[in-house]
Parts: structure tokens; C-alpha cells; sequence
């Protein structure tokens, strides 16, 4: 997929490519603005925190340039290892961007996490600091709050946008372009992402979890691709939901198995949305109590190299 070829586009102007890493606190809408960047869904966006999990590429291809954006998860202090595995992934997007945008929003207290204002202060990359959400607020507040990034990061490129009503969407993007080094492109001219198939699947699954439970299930879930057959008029698609604890199963389950059929439902019909392709979808749960803790475990769902 990769391919770091010569540095000249067809018209024998200089060709540009980088990655963009996306990075800030939780629900400040860092998911949504990828998306609304790449054009495509392909990080899941629900109101609960930690929503995303893994560090997700998407990228956008023109003739002149190649953007890598990032997403990543929202920045938290870690109670158990899956958590300390994510803001592994956060740290190693600061290490490696060309560009970083932060994602900070009208609605969180503007210092929260002071470590990472920190950290984006001694980073000689650019900074692209994205303040989100301005459609609920008011313009003296998003002055304000402006200014008080001004004071903090002197050399960052500040812009107000509302991802979710694609409002300065393209002032992002002509802060990025203008600021992406010269470079061959990164991977192939037609590639949007780096994940496969079933990544999507089974992210798709895992914001239906997210949708439809309460309180700790969502986090105490994980979901397994663990067969995706690619035939030319459907995909027979087979996963595993891990559980916590047999009462969690029972939640997920729900009464006759209804909660897990609506479940399966709903992912299903995106599935085929998102595949253009109609999909067999299998759900089974299984418990794994230590699935969060285990490296082992995180390793074969992805958190560890």
C-alpha cells in the first residue's frame, strides 16, 4: 500500500504530503471533524467519552498533496491498561505529526489537561488549534476564547469552525495545505484509510453498543471480527462481543435475545450502508473478566504491539 515515490506531481509542481494527527480532551468532536475532512465515515461518533479507541487514518488525495489525518482517542487519565494503551497512541501521534490539529470546543474548561497544553508549547511542528462547537455558542465568548489560546500557543494557527454544520471546514484545510511539506505521497493515490474491512465492521458494531447500552457496558465491551467473507453480492460477517462479567452478557443478550437482535440490526443496516453491499451478520458474547487488564488480550484486539 505504501508507496514513497518521487517527490514531483504530473504537472512538475513540488507534490505535498504529511500526517496530520488529530488530538485533544474527549467530546470535543475530534471523530467529527476527521470525518467531515476525509468525506467519509470512517471514525464512530456518539456523545459518550472515550468513543474512539484506536489511532484511525483517513486519508484525502488531490494531483498537488496527500493528507494522513489521524484521529485519536481522547485524552484521559488512565484507570487500567486498555486506557493506558490509548494515550499510548496519543503520544506517539504528537512524536510523529508533521501537522498537529488540536481539537478544543466552547465547552470544556479551556486548560483542562494543562500537561498536554504543555507538551504542544515545545513542538516545533505547526499547530493548527481547532476551536469546535461554535454553533453553540456566542461570538464574545469565542473571541474570548481565542485570545486565551493566543496567550498560550503564541505560534498556533487558531480557527473557529462547527464541524457538525461544516462551517470553517475550509479555512482548516487551507491551514494544512499551506503548511504540509513537500513529500512523495505516503501511501497509494486511491487509498482513504489504513484500516480494513473488518476494522469498520467491528467499529460499526461497537457504536451500536455505544448507542444502545447504559452506564459501564459500552466500556466493558469489545468487539471481535472473527470471520468476514467477501462474496460478490454479500459479506457473511461473524463476531464475538467480550464481555466483562455473565451479567453484562445477560444485559447485551437482553430478554429472548432481543436487545442483541435489535443490536444486530441496526449494525447491519449500516454495514450494508457503509459496504454498499448486503451483509449476513452473526453476533455471539462471550465473558473474558481480565480483557482490559491482559496484554495478551489487548494484543490480539490491537491495543499492543
Amino acid at each position: 500500500m505504501e508507496s514513497h515515490m518521487n517527490g514531483n506531481d504530473p504537472k512538475g509542481g513540488k507534490h505535498r504530503a504529511g500526517f496530520v494527527n488529530i488530538i485533544g480532551n474527549p467530546n470535543v468532536g475530534k471523530s467529527t471533524l476527521m470525518n467531515a475532512l476525509v468525506g467519509e465515515k470512517l471514525c464512530i461518533v456518539t456523545a459518550k467519552a472515550q468513543t474512539t479507541r484506536h489511532r484511525i487514518m483517513g486519508i484525502v488525495n488531490t494531483d498537488d498533496y496527500q493528507i494522513v489525518y489521524s484521529d485519536t482517542p481522547g485524552i484521559l487519565k488512565p484507570n487500567y491498561r486498555l486506557q493506558k494503551n490509548m494515550m499510548d497512541f496519543v503520544d506517539t501521534a504528537i512524536g510523529d505529526a508533521d501537522i498537529i490539529l488540536y481539537v478544543t470546543d466552547t465547552v470544556e474548561q479551556a486548560d483542562k489537561n494543562a500537561d498536554y497544553i504543555e507538551k504542544l508549547q515545545k513542538l516545533e511542528c505547526p499547530i493548527v488549534l481547532v476551536i469546535n462547537k461554535i454553533d453553540i455558542s456566542d461570538q464574545p465568548k469565542v473571541m474570548a476564547l481565542m485570545e486565551w489560546w493566543k496567550e498560550k500557543l503564541p505560534n498556533a494557527m487558531i480557527i473557529p469552525v462547527s464541524a457538525k454544520e461544516r462551517f470553517g471546514l475550509e479555512n482548516v484545510l487551507d491551514a494544512v495545505v499551506e503548511h504540509l511539506p513537500v513529500s512523495p505521497p505516503w501511501f497509494d493515490k486511491d487509498a482513504f484509510t489504513d484500516r480494513n474491512l473488518r476494522f469498520f465492521a467491528s467499529e460499526i458494531i461497537r457504536e451500536k453498543i455505544l448507542l444502545n447500552y447504559e452506564q459501564e457496558i459500552p466500556y466493558s465491551c469489545e468487539v471481535v471480527v472473527e470471520a468476514f467473507k467477501e462474496g460478490a453480492e454479500r459479506y457473511d460477517i461473524s463476531a464475538v462481543i467480550y464481555v466483562m462479567r455473565d451479567s453484562q452478557k445477560g444485559i447485551l443478550i437482553g430478554k429472548g435475545g432481543q436487545a442483541l437482535k435489535k443490536l444486530g440490526t441496526q449494525a447491519r443496516l449500516e454495514m450494508e450502508d457503509f459496504f454498499q453491499k448486503k451483509v449476513f451478520l452473526s453476533l455471539f458474547v462471550k465473558v473474558d473478566p481480565d480483557w482490559r487488564e491482559s496484554r495478551k488480550e489487548l494484543r490480539k484486539f490491537g491495543y499492543e504491539e
